[in-house]
């Protein structure tokens, strides 16, 4: 390991210079960490803070090498037939798992997230264990301000709960590294090669705990008053370079972006049914309440980050992307759904035949055959800078299609929502504002509060915001968990398999919530599919639910090769690690 080389090599350097002089002569080793020399000065710190939440961006979103492709793939938000990112070693229905042995073809994508996130993690508090203890101040004021040192620790708390957020979300334990661990005995696992503490590792519940004690931290700095001094959030808020957006992010604005990433985490983290009826929805309700009020848009660059690879493979026109029939087919009104939810699952798309549909959601391109469809819309007429596209999802040129792999994964429809983006940005191809995190998905998450508690008119009205203005659909109108969508069983909107599973009816409230948050969701964050069907009940049976502990780091820390363990079904995997059959029978 690299570790074992500085470590013999840094020896080697002591043998030799002892032989040479009686005096000890000390040599830094510069590829040993040392946080004092790194926060050496109070605008080193403040620099390297400010740094963080674009090296957070770019563990989530700035590589193809990540578990995303596969996520999307499991959770039938993606088909593709390449095994780029282990894409197609990641289908549905066959079985496939999380493999973690050292070797394996998926190790760069399944380490990616947890280096990134436990990285993000363990600076962040380090600046916040200086502050504490060695009197590190922030800035370039001389003394710092009250205002600046707080708008720091605001700071690095919040990245402390979207990195532990993250880890907690997608795996099933990791290290907590936290401000004041150096003080605290148990919580320290020294490194065998550093002495460091790299803490011990914690069930993914625990993890999630910190994170939410992490983002009540930021708030409570975010929220202080009677600062002295500028600098502050207050006034002027976040340095513009430390998440690039339109928005500025004073005090209300960076509230507003704590509370809707908390509640992002505090629903996605459950990884059953069980666990996501048991979150606190009350303080779900409160924090999407409490969140943005209109779409967060970030600032890409491609050059200086942040940036999305994923959005631009998922708009590549290739077999790197299609969408499947099992979510969008629910919007159908054709017959075309029917017939292939009655079909075996294998044999969907047999004689290489894609998935057409009609629907009046208008969210997907309009017309009764694929010509008509083709010129309602085409991703050519949202192609330059700055534009919307008319619709979400296209029907892809005629001669264009590039079947391989299962049958039922091919269809006709592309995702195009952010064409525009992927090609000409706000001037250039991938720089300029783009949507990070949906109002609608803030606003899916208070329905799913409002629902669980009985308030079904109030979730009803969320939904229909987006359902009627987004989807020109039908308004709900009868709000309770049994009747049936507008439209009657053949032009109803979402339609949904039913026990046998081998036909469709008319969906209810519940179904319509989690048709929007699909529909709005898709490929505008993380996995989302994967995330809110995992504890929907919706994944396929048999899903790996997690990713474990990547064999790299458990190797680090001392695990037998026969002790690392994947996620999935099969020997050496957790038990208890994949999704059972649930809601459509798939």
């Amino acid at each position: 390991m690299n570790r074992n080389l500085i470590r013999y090599a840094a020896l080697a350097a002591v043998v030799v210079l002892g032989a040479c002089s009686e005096k000890q002569l000390v040599v830094p080793n510069q590829n040993q960490g040392d946080t004092k020399r790194v926060l050496g000065t109070p605008q080193d710190a403040e620099n390297l803070l400010g740094t963080y939440f674009k090296r957070w961006h770019s563990g989530v979103y700035g590589s193809t090498t990540d578990v995303e492709g596969m996520a999307n793939v499991m959770s039938v938000m993606n088909y593709s037939s390449l095994a780029n990112n282990c894409q197609n070693s990641h289908y549905p229905f066959v079985g496939s798992t999380n493999f973690n042995a050292p070797g394996n073809t998926c190790q760069g994508e399944q380490f990616r997230l947890y280096s990134y996130m436990s990285e993000v993690n363990r600076v962040a508090s380090n600046v916040l264990n200086q502050m504490a203890d060695s009197g590190l101040t922030i800035g370039n004021t001389t003394p710092a301000t009250d205002a600046q040192n707080v708008r720091a620790q605001a700071f690095a708390e919040f990245l402390r709960g979207i990195s532990l957020g993250y880890l907690a979300m997608m795996h099933d334990s990791a290290a907590i590294t936290s401000p004041n661990m150096s003080k605290e005995a148990k919580d320290c696992v020294p490194d065998p090669f550093t002495s460091v503490c790299v803490g011990a590792l914690r069930g993914y519940k625990e993890v999630f705990d910190s994170a939410m004690v992490a983002f009540q931290r930021s708030l409570d700095y975010a929220n202080k008053t009677g600062l002295t001094g500028t600098n502050g959030l207050a006034n002027p808020g976040l340095p513009t370079t430390w998440i690039p957006s339109p928005t500025v992010f004073t005090t209300p604005e960076f509230v507003k972006l704590i509370r809707s990433y908390r509640a992002r985490i505090r629903a996605n983290v459950a990884r059953t049914p069980a666990e996501r009826a048991a979150v606190d929805w009350s303080a779900e309700i409160a924090d999407a309440q409490n969140g943005i009020t209109a779409d967060h848009l970030l600032t890409m660059s491609t050059t200086a980050g942040p940036a999305n690879s994923w959005r631009q493979q998922y708009d590549a026109f290739s077999t790197w992307h299609q969408m499947p029939a099992f979510v969008i087919g629910m919007a159908d009104t054709s017959g075309a759904y029917a017939a292939w939810i009655a079909q075996p699952i294998g044999e969907r798309g047999a004689g290489k035949t894609p998935f057409f549909m009609v629907t009046p959601d208008l969210r997907f391109p309009q017309g009764g055959t694929r010509a008509a469809q083709q010129a309602d819309f085409a991703a050519s007429s949202c192609a330059g800078a700055s534009q919307t596209c008319k619709r979400y999802f296209v029907n892809r040129a005629s001669g264009s299609d590039n079947f391989d792999g299962n049958g039922w994964g091919w269809s006709n429809y592309d995702f195009v929502r952010f064409h525009s983006w992927v090609l000409k940005g706000d001037g250039t191809a991938r720089n300029g504002n783009t949507v990070s995190f949906t109002k609608a998905e803030l606003d899916m998450l208070q329905a799913e509060g409002l629902y669980r508690q009985g308030n079904f008119a109030a979730a009803g009205a969320l939904v229909n915001k987006t359902r009627v203005a987004n989807g020109g659909l039908a308004p709900i109108t009868v709000f309770d968990a049994t009747t049936p969508v507008p439209g009657g069983s053949r032009a109803c909107v979402p339609k949904v398999p039913v026990a046998p599973f081998n036909v469709i009816g008319c969906g209810n409230l519940w179904e319509a919530l989690k048709y929007e948050k699909r529909i709005e969701t898709a490929y505008t964050h993380f996995a989302p599919w994967y995330l809110d069907m995992r504890g929907w009940g919706d994944l396929p049976a048999d899903t790996p639910l997690f990713w474990a502990v990547p064999f790299q780091e458990l190797q680090a820390r001392g695990t037998a090769i026969s002790s690392v363990y994947g996620a999935g079904i099969g020997t050496g995997n957790a038990p208890g690690s994949t999704a059972a059959k649930g809601t459509y029978g798939w």
